[in-house]
């Protein structure tokens, strides 16, 4: 069967390619000529380098005549977002985004790509300094990688800083699928940080009861994520009392995302270009991080619950209906009974507000479409968090040891820090209010 577009979106996807085909050979790092040797198996380890990568690790590397060896695969494997929504999605070793890279500038580096999808693909290192042919443009810069085949690039590390990897073959598909990882640098002399953690913002769009991303759509997407991941499921970022910490965040999905921070005012100290020299560090609560580019904060943790999140509200919430009815201030009580006839289950929500729907897919009387989030989700020490998509929560606490990146529950609020109820009365007070005509 003739491999189109079509025929892989309805489902011959990318399954696993038999046999072994030979190495492409690489055009430039003494290569030609002869196969690159290979690798032997290495398993995923969380700690594998500097970086906390939000759910995610570090790919490890081995040492090959003085250079630093990384071996990736393109492959398709089932993906959980959240518990209760799973999607076939394609990615490297196994997981979206793939594992990140992490080197020290001035590091000689070779990447083996093997692919195991069904159509050719490349890896294109986005913002990296190298010469033209392992740019990774499939057609411009390289021959694209078939299926079965394994490439090798090679270059020298220019530069540090934070930056990434895509595919730039069938880049709508193939990004769309969960394509992407992070490739970080590390200056020579070193920097200076407590926690370093990465993550990348991307969307999915998994329609309802489906079980692949929809490569089609452009901006009307169901799910919002942090390193592919939704909330409750994305892990905490924490830190002890008075470390500096940085966030390295990525930007490969279809919008925009102004990323706020509550309880510190952070600097922004680097990009796509690296870190900063301190003169040009600016401090912020929120930063936007566009389409394609990086940003890292850093800041001195102080202690607490902290909610870091996409200021675009519908970028924290789960999969929710765009093209419905305003039902603010409407009276359903009629209605509903009504449509209920035809449409067993059916509940009306919406007259006061949405709030009730959390506690209504908690406790079950509300189900949703098969493998489809809640739109609200997330339990907190106060009640629910009413939250989905694009948010997780950076806890500090003043005796985590050092190292220690364990959840360490909720924060104890001292006596008199938290907010509490003077009245139930809504004539409470004598508040003044602006006078209409």
């Amino acid at each position: 069967m003739k491999l189109t577009r079509r025929n892989l979106l309805i489902g011959a996807g990318a399954g696993l390619v038999t046999g072994t085909a030979a190495p492409a050979l690489a055009q430039s790092g003494g290569h030609e000529g002869h196969a690159m040797p290979e690798s032997a198996p290495l398993p995923p380890r969380r700690d594998g380098g500097k970086v906390r990568t939000l759910n995610g690790w570090s790919l490890p590397h081995r040492m090959v005549g003085g250079v630093k060896e990384f071996h990736l695969v393109a492959e398709e494997f089932e993906h959980e977002f959240a518990p209760g929504s799973k999607a076939l999605c394609w990615g490297y070793n196994g997981g979206t985004p793939g594992p990140t890279i992490e080197a020290v500038e001035g590091d000689r580096v070779r990447i083996l790509v093997t692919n195991r999808l069904r159509e050719p693909t490349t890896i294109h290192w986005h913002g990296l300094i190298l010469p033209s042919g392992m740019d990774g443009v499939g057609g411009l810069s390289q021959p694209k990688i078939g299926p079965g085949e394994t490439f090798a690039y090679e270059f020298t590390l220019q530069q540090h800083g934070t930056h990434m990897y895509h595919p730039h073959a069938d880049e709508m598909v193939q990004m769309a699928m969960g394509m992407m990882g992070l490739f970080i640098i590390h200056p020579r002399g070193g920097d200076h940080v407590d926690r370093d953690y990465a993550l990348l913002l991307h969307n999915f769009a998994l329609h309802p009861g489906t079980r692949r991303p929809d490569p089609a759509v452009m901006q009307d997407f169901d799910l919002w994520t942090f390193n592919s991941k939704v909330f409750p499921a994305i892990e905490p970022m924490v830190a002890r009392t008075g470390e500096r910490v940085r966030i390295r965040v990525g930007n490969l999905s279809m919008w925009n995302h102004p990323i706020h921070l509550h309880g510190v005012q952070f600097e922004v100290t680097g990009s796509d270009g690296g870190r900063w020299p301190k003169s040009q560090w600016r401090r912020e609560v929120t930063e936007i991080v566009g389409v394609g580019q990086m940003r890292d904060i850093e800041f001195t943790a102080v202690p607490g619950d902290w909610a870091f999140h996409c200021h675009m509200s519908h970028h924290t919430m789960g999969p929710m209906g765009h093209d419905i009815p305003n039902t603010l201030g409407v009276d359903q009580s009629g209605v509903e009974e009504k449509i209920r006839r035809m449409l067993p289950g059916y509940m009306a929500m919406g007259q006061d507000g949405m709030s009730e729907h959390q506690d209504h897919t908690d406790s079950g009387h509300m189900k949703g479409p098969e493998n489809t989030l809640a739109m609200m989700a997330g339990k907190g020490p106060f009640g629910n968090i009413e939250m989905g998509g694009m948010f997780t929560v950076v806890k500090v606490r003043d005796d985590l040891a050092p190292g220690d990146f364990s959840d360490p529950g909720w924060y104890r609020n001292p006596p008199g820090t938290v907010a509490s109820r003077v009245s139930t009365d809504p004539a409470y007070g004598a508040p003044v209010r602006r006078k209409t005509t």
